[in-house]
């Protein structure tokens, strides 16, 4: 049922988005749309992981339109946030009009306020008026694409080129699936989250985003042989294909497993005519930054806002903090099987 909050000129509604309707249809019109409005994630993380969604939509006198899509997250111990958007690199108020993404920021503050959430955290691509001081040092980092793949490998670095070529000499192929390919997929990507030290996401997660987003959706694959040694799924958005996952296995690094599966999914890019490249956030100067960086990839600055709602009774968790660092180590050392079916479980209130 939707719940619709009048303010003089501006009608606010809280209501899950029509996938074929006018959430679709405003995303599709809004230059600040991102990858994270889409209205595929309201049932994605809603039945993956059972976080309720809070979307809000406004629209003024003028017909203007705008978006705020976030999810209700019930932490055990650390209390509740809601948040927009979890697991993704944007969010946000979406909307043509300052006043009227003010007017959205502030109805979720008061919905967060009743449902006595601690925090709002917004992941914003467009610096908002708050009071609150955004975090500044997560970047996007996105490629322009030329118009065909041979322009696109003489503007490559040398060292680029020369990694791409002995991925290829080392007997690797890269191949483009959909959902049949999710499984050999995860297996890299919960072996290359145990080894970094983190829980890994649920399986049912990255199928209902490949199933939700359908023929937007890919998967690539990198093999040696018949063996798959890392991979990546694909998001398509506007005139941007994205990627959100991508792991390959640690003993195969030498053979440049990722240089190949990145060329081949930006090569791909620019045969099916997307205008830009999304490697997706990084922290400022890390080495995920670096290795995108290397392809040429340009920063976009997000804004990362936490709202306190509520006072806190206990310290936040920093992935920084020295108690962070000794989970991340003794992660490390457990079973591969015990990751698999613990990680999903914790995974799901890690929302960064």
């Amino acid at each position: 049922m939707a719940t619709i909050l009048d303010r003089s000129d501006v009608r606010v509604r809280c209501s899950a988005p029509d996938p074929a309707g006018r959430w679709r249809q405003a995303v599709d019109e809004l230059s600040q749309s991102t990858l994270a409005h889409s209205p595929e994630w309201f049932t994605v993380v809603r039945n993956a992981y059972g976080h309720d969604p809070l979307y809000l939509s406004a629209e003024d006198d003028k017909g203007r339109l705008g978006l705020l899509p976030a999810f209700v997250v019930r932490r055990p111990f650390f209390g509740t946030v809601v948040t927009s958007m979890p697991f993704l690199d944007g969010g946000g108020p979406c909307s043509s009009s300052a006043p009227l993404a003010q007017v959205l920021v502030e109805h979720l503050i008061g919905e967060a306020r009743r449902l006595g959430a601690r925090v709002v955290e917004l992941r914003c691509t467009e610096r908002l008026a708050l009071a609150s001081p955004p975090m500044e040092h997560k970047v996007n980092l996105t490629l322009p694409l030329p118009a065909g793949s041979d322009r696109l490998w003489r503007q490559l670095d040398g060292s680029v080129r020369n990694q791409i070529r002995k991925a290829e000499r080392s007997g690797l192929s890269v191949e483009f699936g959909g959902a049949e390919e999710l499984p050999a997929f995860y297996e890299i990507f919960a072996v290359r989250m145990r080894d970094l030290g983190s829980p890994v996401h649920a399986l049912g997660f990255l199928r209902a985003i490949v199933d939700s987003f359908g023929g937007r959706a890919r998967i690539a694959l990198v093999r040696k042989g018949s063996t798959p040694v890392g991979g990546l799924i694909a998001l398509a958005f506007k005139d941007r294909l994205a990627v959100p996952w991508a792991s390959c296995l640690n003993e195969y690094r030498s053979l440049c497993p990722n240089m190949l599966m990145y060329w081949e999914i930006l090569r791909a890019a620019c045969v099916e005519g997307f205008r830009r490249f999304d490697f997706g956030r990084s922290s400022r100067h890390s080495g995920t930054y670096h290795f995108k960086r290397q392809w040429g990839a340009r920063e976009e600055q997000l804004f990362w806002y936490t709202i306190p709602i509520t006072p806190r009774r206990s310290p936040p968790i920093s992935s920084a903090s020295r108690g962070a660092v000794l989970v991340a180590k003794a992660w490390r050392r457990l079973p591969l099987a015990v990751t698999r079916r613990l990680g999903p479980r914790i995974r799901k209130y890690l929302i960064q």
